[in-house]
C-alpha cells in the first residue's frame, strides 16, 4: 500500500504530463489547423491551450495539498477556473462564428489527416491520465481530483469529435463535416467554460462527464 505522500507525488507527476501533453498537443494542432485549413483541428488545438491554464490550477491544488493539507480552494485556484472559464467562451464565440461562415462559403479543409493522428494518440493518453487520476483521487479521497478526473473525460469527449469529424471528412470528403465537427468542438468548450465558474464556487463541481 503507497502512503499518501507517495500518491501526492504521482498525482503531481500526472497534473505535470497532462500540462506538457497539452501543450505539445496544442502546438501540433494549431498548426497543421492553420497549414491544412481544418477548423475543427485549430478549435482543438485551441482548447488544448485552455486546459493547460486548468491544468495548473491543479497542479498548484496538489502541491498545497501536499505541503499542508488543506483542502480549501485558495485565490489561485479559483483566479485560474475563472480565467479557464472566460477562455473557454470565448473560443466557443470564436469557432461558432468560424464554423458559420465556412459553412456560408463552403470552405473545406486541404486534409484531415492529422487530425485522425492528433485525435487518436489524444484518446490513447487521455485514456490512461482518467485511470490513474481516478486511481489516486479514490486512494486520496480527494472530490477535486475525482472532479478533474471528470474534466479529462470531457477531453476524450473532444478528441472523440476530432475523430469522427476527421475522418469523416478524409473518407467523404465532404467540406461542412469539418466546419460541423467545429461546433460540435464550440459546444463542449461552453460546457466546459460554464463549469469552470461552477468548480471556482464548488471545488467539488465536475464537469459533466458522469
Amino acid at each position: 500500500m503507497k502512503s499518501n505522500e507517495a500518491i501526492l507525488n504521482f498525482a503531481i507527476v500526472l497534473a505535470v504530463v497532462t500540462v506538457v501533453y497539452n501543450i505539445i498537443e496544442g502546438v501540433a494542432a494549431v498548426y497543421f489547423g492553420l497549414e491544412d485549413e481544418t477548423l475543427a483541428l485549430f478549435g482543438f488545438g485551441l482548447d488544448s491551450f485552455v486546459e493547460v491554464i486548468s491544468g495548473i490550477g491543479i497542479w498548484h491544488m496538489i502541491l498545497r495539498i501536499q505541503q499542508n493539507g488543506n483542502t480549501q480552494q485558495d485565490e489561485f485556484e479559483k483566479r485560474a477556473l475563472k480565467i479557464t472559464g472566460f477562455a473557454f467562451y470565448l473560443l466557443t464565440a470564436g469557432l461558432v462564428f468560424s464554423s458559420i461562415y465556412n459553412l456560408w462559403t463552403g470552405a473545406h479543409p486541404e486534409t484531415t489527416l492529422w487530425g485522425v493522428i492528433i485525435s487518436g494518440l489524444s484518446i490513447g493518453v487521455m485514456w490512461w491520465l482518467v485511470r490513474e487520476k481516478r486511481i489516486v483521487g479514490n486512494a486520496l479521497n480527494s472530490d477535486a481530483i475525482l472532479a478533474d478526473t471528470n474534466c479529462t473525460k470531457a477531453c476524450m469527449q473532444l478528441s472523440a469529435i476530432l475523430m469522427i469529424s476527421s475522418l469523416g471528412y478524409e473518407l467523404f470528403e465532404i467540406g461542412s463535416i469539418d466546419a460541423i465537427g467545429a461546433l460540435f468542438i464550440a459546444g463542449l468548450a461552453f460546457r466546459e467554460g460554464k463549469e469552470s465558474f461552477e468548480k471556482a464556487e464548488n471545488p467539488s463541481a465536475c464537469c459533466g462527464c458522469e
